[in-house]
């Protein structure tokens, strides 16, 4: 086999195993349902399931990244729970021929499902919810923004909603601090595509660096400025949040949550990062021109950062500089344009869009809504979107119980026009609750800014 055959296959192996273990579903039987299935003009796949008394309702579901496989549902459980309700569900695989990061197909793909579905079911769906989780949070997000006439609402879950440039830019910002700070050489970061193999390799590199690095107070400084600019989030699998006012159990939390664990958050990174490559046809995130004093002092723990560097005697300001000074990767502007037509959400929303993500997301931080929401506004579509969270660790963590309270909250707006209180955490608690679908942790909760520089790409500042 080729190099780019093995790299291949060990990406899918990798990758397959972290998706599986960020995104673990429980599994349920259902009510009668009749399955359909079919294929799209793009060649592209889709499935549905129909209840035997359908409400009329499709949830349209959009899949995460990885391997493109048709799915109607982020979990067994979660798909029970819809059509015991009355919901058909459906759902793409998005075109098999391109990259795992199927922006450029997957909006209009969803859209074409629902045609597909209708011909197939011989009945036209009395109204259309868009539903996605991960990858898929951000296409329902951008299904809002082209869906009038076409669906009636979208719930967002879990969502990369700051946008492919953001989240590049965001993850190459901490890994730079890594490799320029506490790296004995230099590493790879970018244009890695069709070098699978290398992305992998750049990740567990990440995790020995960071590993060494926590042994000492020197390290544990430095990284957590990395810690900062990744959003990692301050929360460790199975333990409560930490005090905001302890910098060293803070950033104890950050590097649990994005080095921990057997498949770590920094090797899902960067083992995605050259499918997004791939989509973008080039790197589509730069550090050059970059003030990285402005971009902690942006960040929520700019002072656990501060806290962690006097204590070890470090000069912040010496580094802060040296890491603006030396910047100097630059984005392909080819690439930005092409990431920032098919993967960045613009805000302007066409029908209602409700979003729920968990407060402690390791690998899509919740700040993606403080900046979504930002967006939205400017838009001027505010009245249109409401955001709920989760009081709970984990990636795409939800309980059907949430996922299904969400669904009827979005339902609840569709129908009666008035948002009302359902997007409210104690009515969805409440909501969710009464499912006995199991537990919900719904809370009050205000996200902090997305650290990162995520503003306009300027070609002359950042471009080769």
């Amino acid at each position: 086999m080729n190099d780019l055959g093995s790299s291949l296959r060990r990406t899918l192996l990798v990758v397959a195993v972290l998706v599986l273990t960020l995104v673990a579903g429980a599994t349920s039987s259902a009510s009668a349902a009749t399955s359909y299935s079919g294929t799209l003009t793009d060649g592209a796949t889709w499935i549905a399931q129909v209840p035997d008394d359908w409400n009329g309702i499709l949830v349209l579901y959009s899949h995460g990244f990885g391997p493109l496989l048709a799915a109607n549902a982020p979990d067994d459980a979660t798909r029970a729970a819809l059509l015991d309700r009355g919901y058909a569900v459906a759902g793409s695989s998005y075109d098999p021929n391109g990259s795992w990061w199927a922006l450029e197909s997957a909006a209009s793909d969803q859209f074409e499902t629902i045609g597909a579905f209708t011909a197939e079911v011989g009945e036209k769906p009395e109204r259309v919810l868009a539903f996605g989780s991960s990858m898929g949070g951000l296409v329902s997000a951008l299904m809002a923004e082209q869906g009038a006439g076409k669906i009636d609402g979208a719930l967002s879950t879990c969502g990369i909603v700051a946008g492919g440039i953001a989240l590049n830019n965001y993850q190459l910002d901490g890994e730079y601090v890594m490799t320029k700070l506490l790296a004995p050489m230099p590493i790879q970061l970018v244009d890695f595509f069709p070098d699978f193999g290398a992305a992998i390799a750049t990740g567990f590199t990440l995790q020995a660096v960071a590993t060494q690095a926590q042994a000492t107070s020197d390290g544990r400084a430095r990284l957590a400025l990395a810690l900062a600019l990744l959003n990692a989030t301050p929360a460790a699998p199975g333990q409560p949040a930490p005090p905001a006012n302890d910098p060293n159990a803070v950033e104890a939390a950050q590097f649990a949550s994005m080095f921990g664990g057997g498949f770590p958050i920094i090797a899902f990174v960067n083992a995605a990062r050259p499918w997004i490559e791939m989509s973008a046809g080039g790197n589509a995130s730069w550090t050059r021109g970059e003030d990285f004093a402005s971009l902690l002092d942006h960040s929520p723990y700019a002072n656990t950062v501060r806290a962690l560097y006097r204590e070890a005697g470090l000069d912040l300001k010496s580094d802060l500089a040296t890491l603006t000074a030396d910047a100097d990767i630059s984005a392909d502007p080819a690439a930005i344009e092409r990431l920032q037509q098919t993967s960045v959400p613009t805000g302007r929303l066409q029908v209602p869009e409700l979003n729920l993500h968990t407060v402690h997301d390791p690998l899509v931080p919740v700040e993606m809504e403080n900046q979504y929401a930002d967006v939205v506004r400017r838009a001027g579509a505010n009245s249109l979107l409401r955001q709920a969270f989760v009081d709970r660790f984990g990636h795409c963590s939800f309980t059907p119980a949430e996922y299904v309270a969400g669904i009827g909250a979005l339902r609840h707006r569709v129908e009666s026009g008035r948002w009302d209180s359902v997007a409210q955490p104690q009515a969805l608690q409440t909501s969710a609750s009464a499912l006995g679908l199991g537990s919900a942790a719904f809370v009050h909760f205000e996200p902090p800014a997305l650290s990162g520089d995520n503003g306009s790409f300027d070609p002359a500042r950042n471009g080769r």
